[in-house]
Order: structure tokens, then C-alpha cells, then sequence
């Protein structure tokens, strides 16, 4: 919250990434920026896709500076927990008039959870 209040929306999602990992930083957790995952299909590698932060080695972040978030950003950030195998996900939103976030929850591993909250 403290990076969508200090520089509000409009700008570009790689300036929110940056300031999200001084801010992680200074909060001492471990994170890897722009983590390549395959992405495998019936068993073959099909591509890589990068997670915008992966927090601690549990939590995914997807970040988006968008006006609205949409189903398919919602999408998108469910696909990556399961490829990532994570249980959880955060996908954040710094284009909007106010902060929007979704947790994510990864259907494989957390059955009785809703996907999207």
C-alpha cells in the first residue's frame, strides 16, 4: 500500500515492481524478481513465463498498472500459482484510483478454497 500511496496510479508496472522490492527489501523477505517458470503441455516444454515476484519461496505476485483489473488478469495469475505449484498468489494492481489486490489460491493444492478471493 505504502508504494500506491506514495506514487499514486499512471505510471508504468516496472516502476510499482521497483519500488515493491525496495519496500520487500527494507521489510527483510526473501523474494526473487522476474522468476522463469516452464510451462510444460502434456509432458513437453512449451515456453517460459515470468512471475513478477516470488515472495519467500511461497507466494506468487503478478503486479498490473492497469485502469481495471479483468477475469482474465484473475486468470492469468491463477494459472501462474498452479505452474509455479504455489498454494497462494497475489495479484496487485497499481493502475487504479485505489490499491486492488486479489489473493489467489492454487485449486490443486488448496481443494476446499475458493480459487479467487
Amino acid at each position: 500500500m505504502k508504494v500506491h500511496n506514495t506514487l499514486g496510479n499512471g505510471f508504468q508496472e516496472v516502476i510499482y515492481q521497483r519500488c515493491l522490492a525496495i519496500e520487500l527489501e527494507k521489510a527483510g523477505l526473501h523474494f526473487v524478481r522476474e522468476m522463469e517458470q516452464a510451462i510444460y503441455y502434456e509432458g513437453i516444454n512449451v515456453g517460459t513465463r515470468r512471475a513478477d515476484f516470488v515472495v519467500e519461496n511461497l507466494v506468487m505476485v503478478e503486479l498490473k498498472a492497469l485502469v481495471n483489473l479483468e477475469d482474465v488478469h484473475l486468470a492469468q495469475a491463477k494459472n501462474y500459482v498452479v505452474a509455479y505449484n504455489f498454494s497462494v498468489g497475489l495479484l496487485i494492481n497499481f493502475g487504479a484510483a485505489s490499491l486492488q489486490f486479489k489473493k489467489v489460491f492454487n485449486p490443486k493444492t488448496n481443494p476446499a478454497n475458493p480459487t479467487i478471493k
